[in-house]
């Protein structure tokens, strides 16, 4: 039976995280709980990790930070206010002053002072669009471009300004410290714009001496032309389009998305592509034909991951969500061929590295029907990842959290195991444990990457024989 390859993410709210809820998006296809601290607490999202670990030790969790970003303080009136085109919009500071009709107040202190005159200021992810005409030593006079309604606790975007705010606010650095005290296996951290970012974040990291791994989001310009010194200090990446289309001119959107998932690739490092993938499937159980093109340019792109927010957070369709996407990557990846010509950049194991392309390019010369490695960091999975096999690929790992960290990588099934005093007693006892579960038969060619075990020298052996003759 054909197995998706390519990793779903799905948003869970504490608001809908029982066990059966999780359960049938699981068996629906999803590999990866993504944990939005925006929108829940410490011990709301405790409730969620405990009830995704019922479920399943292979799901992986992610906790998304809220990063350096820019938002209108509380509004006196929930509702907000109206506001037309060539209205005067004034924001001042103060950072614990409650927002009104009057004046705008938000939670930088350094607003005012840093955004300069005749810029742009986008609300709400662009819905409504400011430019600011005047400022004095406290206030910034703006003039409305658009009609609409401004609400507190909105986000605000300054195109093309750079606003120095901390990379690591203390509720960022909260979740980070519980993540790491509660086993999680990825942070994804917001607006990304360069290597000190992501160094703080793992300074953190490092003082728990944790194994989370960095997700960078990129969700600005200076993020996108920094990619190169990001993907250097981070796990892998997120491209995140819904402040990325607002920070970005939107055309400019396909082809960064592009450009980032083949440096990706070519650096071994996990890419996911999000935002308003299923969008209409929040309140509607279909999806549009430009939506299922989107997702399915993303799996022709060669991205990792794709990843759904509100659709399984608190749409009303979040199965059919899961199901849709499964639907498309099933179809798309029957389409897709391996990456033979690869050139890995940046390799730490190349003995690992030649191993994984030389057996990825023996699928196309050879009927192997399957690929079986092991793996002590996970290094060896990423590398036969990347050059994108079309046979299915089993990872056994000696650790939980290298098995889960593997739910992000393309084509990877991981599962866990105990060490082996050597490779045949690795090859034998593995080859057996998959034949029960009918991943292939006693006659079938398979490919067997394996090293040293014990080390993290990476992988040194390589076979290829019938499933039988392994086992004998």
């Amino acid at each position: 039976m054909y197995k998706k390859k390519t990793k779903i993410i799905c948003t869970i709210s504490d608001r809908r995280c029982d066990t059966d809820f999780i359960r049938s998006l699981y068996e629906a296809g999803m590999n990866v709980v993504r944990i939005n601290s925006a929108h829940t607490t410490l011990e709301s999202s405790m409730e969620i990790v405990k009830n995704v670990r019922k479920v399943s030790d292979r799901i992986a969790i992610l906790i998304d930070t809220k990063g350096p970003e820019i938002r209108i303080t509380e509004m006196d009136n929930l509702e907000g206010f109206k506001i037309e085109k060539g209205d005067t919009i004034t924001f001042a500071d103060g950072v614990d002053h409650v927002s009104s009709k009057d004046l705008l107040y938000t939670n930088y202190s350094n607003f005012i002072s840093e955004v300069p005159i005749g810029v742009k200021i986008l609300i709400d992810d662009g819905e409504i669009s400011l430019t600011t005409v005047g400022k004095s030593i406290d206030k910034l006079i703006c003039k409305a471009d658009n009609n609409g309604i401004i609400k507190g606790k909105k986000s605000i975007n300054v195109p093309n300004v750079k606003i120095m705010l901390p990379s690591v606010s203390e509720k960022d650095k909260n979740f980070i410290i519980w993540a790491a005290d509660n086993d999680l296996d990825f942070v994804a951290h917001s607006f990304v714009r360069n290597k000190s970012d992501l160094r703080a974040v793992q300074k953190i990291i490092d003082e728990k001496n944790s194994h989370l791994k960095i997700i960078a989001k990129i969700e600005n310009q200076e993020g996108v032309s920094n990619i190169d010194e990001i993907l250097s200090q981070c796990y892998g990446i997120m491209v995140a389009r819904g402040d990325l289309g607002v920070e970005i001119e939107y055309q400019k959107i396909p082809i960064i998305q592009n450009k980032i998932i083949d440096k990706c690739h070519r650096r071994k490092k996990p890419v996911i592509i999000a935002t308003q993938m299923l969008h209409t499937m929040i309140e509607r159980p279909r999806p549009t034909r430009a939506e299922v093109t989107d997702v399915a340019n993303a799996i022709l792109q060669s991205a990792d991951a794709i990843m759904l927010s509100g659709e399984t957070a608190g749409g009303a369709y979040p199965l059919e969500a899961v199901q849709t996407m499964t639907k498309i990557a099933l179809e798309i990846e029957q389409y897709q061929t391996p990456f033979y010509d690869l050139e890995l950049q940046n390799v730490t194991a190349p003995i690992a590295a030649v191993l994984a392309k030389c057996m990825v390019d023996a699928t196309s010369k050879l009927p192997i029907k399957a690929i079986v490695l092991d793996t002590l960091s996970g290094r060896t999975g990423r590398y036969i990842s990347a050059f994108r096999p079309n046979v299915p690929v089993y990872a056994k790992c000696y650790q939980n959290y290298v098995m889960r960290e593997l739910a992000l990588s393309y084509g990877i099934n991981a599962f866990c195991t105990d060490p082996y005093d050597s490779k045949e007693d690795f090859i034998k006892t593995e080859v057996k444990a998959l034949l029960k579960d009918k991943c292939f038969s006693r006659n079938d060619t398979i490919g067997i990457i394996a090293g040293s075990f014990g080390t993290s020298i990476g992988a040194t052996y390589m076979e290829i024989s019938a499933a039988l003759n392994m086992i004998m």
